[in-house]
């Protein structure tokens, strides 16, 4: 196969975009990719201080790389889950590529906070990647408030998007549908979220890494066994083998036509949101989730003394 570009022998296939590139050429594919992406989505400029949740991984490493190279001002964050083993690779690999490229950073300790995971998972009878996942974002956007960034940037790519959207739609979830998109606008207590890897796939973003050089915490999370999401994006990556392509469509036709409708039904039902009375987030109660999880882990810790 050859190089769409300049005819040379091509390194990737990309069935989906029914072309192939060299391993000079790659990356110029993947850039004009994320400048599409924030240029059609309005996502942010280059007079906008833009905050970039690292996780260690592919995704988040490639995104921030990307963003630095096309001259916008970023920062990194990264958030110390205090999970043994895991958390001490992950942060290791954040803090070395963030040093090796002359960029800030910015590290968030659960432990210092006092709820780190493993605590939360012995003590919250609850699915505990939804609530590391409701935990992280939470401190996301908090930072990003408090510290006066104009947005929030996250490494979700393609495949996140579609199994995402997959769950979401199974359960007929209208709150979420009417939240999900690449572009997630300020409001009280919020700060813009976007997500400038949704035109990409894994694939796409694993090969972009490679032929940078980035490197990446790869182990997975040890808590994260038998999770759905997982499953779903298998279900989508056959699909997407037998018919390349289908995860874009699928995506961009929600964006087109469902998340218009879903956004109008939770704008007439949606609850109203106040701060919460222990830390100043937006939330729909007196006392939002993570301080009640964090209330609860501490209770049960006492209890168990």
């Amino acid at each position: 196969m050859k190089c769409t570009r300049c005819r040379k022998t091509a390194h990737v296939a990309l069935p989906s975009h029914h072309s192939g590139f060299c391993a000079d050429c790659y990356p110029l594919f993947f850039t004009k990719q994320v400048e599409t992406a924030i240029r059609r989505e309005k996502m942010f400029t280059r007079d906008d201080r833009v905050l970039v949740a690292l996780s260690g991984g592919k995704d988040s490493l490639a995104l921030m790389l990307e963003l630095k190279l096309q001259g916008y001002d970023v920062t990194g964050l990264h958030i110390d889950l205090g999970i043994p083993n895991s958390s001490d690779k992950a942060r290791g690999k954040v803090e070395n590529f963030c040093e090796l490229n002359g960029l800030p950073l910015r590290v968030f300790e659960m432990a210092a906070w006092g709820l780190p995971i493993p605590d939360v998972k012995e003590h919250i009878k609850r699915p505990v990647c939804a609530v590391c996942g409701k935990m992280k974002r939470h401190h996301f956007n908090r930072i990003a408030v408090e510290e006066g960034f104009d947005v929030l940037a996250t490494g979700h790519n393609l495949d996140d998007e579609v199994a995402r959207l997959f769950a979401n739609t199974l359960r007929w979830d209208t709150a979420y549908l009417s939240d999900q998109g690449p572009v997630l606008p300020a409001s009280e207590g919020f700060v813009r979220k976007v997500k400038p890897l949704f035109r990409l796939s894994e694939f796409e973003t694993a090969n972009y890494a490679f032929l940078k050089g980035i490197e990446i915490h790869s182990d997975p999370c040890p808590y994260s066994g038998g999770a759905s999401f997982t499953g779903h994006k298998e279900l989508w990556g056959e699909l997407e083998h037998r018919s390349p392509g289908q995860k874009f469509q699928f995506y961009q036709s929600f964006l087109k036509k469902g998340k218009p409708a879903f956004a109008q039904v939770e704008k007439e039902t949606g609850a109203e949101l106040k701060p919460c009375t222990e830390c100043g987030s937006p939330t729909s109660a007196e006392i939002c989730s993570v301080c009640r999880i964090r209330a609860a882990v501490r209770e049960s810790k006492a209890k168990a003394e």
